[in-house]
């Protein structure tokens, strides 16, 4: 099973920043969109935020305004930047690509925000 690899996870201070960055393995081709998603405890698994090939985003109104989404150009790394933390959005987050063959996941990296 090809997996996702991200990194950039952390704890850290409401009102602070990081970054996530999702490499995905050179197997993976014709990837046409890619997503991050997150995991809170007890919580159910939620969209974050959307790319496309095209670079058309969307974000979940949570995070509206706070975090970003991109991609390089050959789509071979996704990116979160994530500015002005709050607790509630600590969680697990993955990142995931689909292909018009089916869809790749990573593990995940957890992000801790500190009141």
């Amino acid at each position: 099973q090809v997996q996702l690899m991200e990194s950039g996870g952390g704890v850290v201070q409401a009102g602070g920043s990081l970054r996530l960055s999702c490499t995905v393995p050179g197997r993976i081709v014709g990837i046409i969109a890619g997503a991050w998603y997150r995991q809170g405890p007890g919580k159910e698994r939620e969209l974050v935020a959307s790319i496309t090939a095209g670079g058309g985003t969307d974000y979940a109104d949570s995070v509206q305004g706070r975090f970003s989404i991109s991609r390089d150009h050959g789509f071979k790394s996704l990116y979160l930047q994530m500015n002005n933390l709050k607790p509630e959005d600590t969680a697990v987050y993955s990142c995931k690509v689909v292909t018009r063959g089916g869809q790749y996941w990573g593990q995940g990296t957890q992000v801790t925000v500190s009141s």
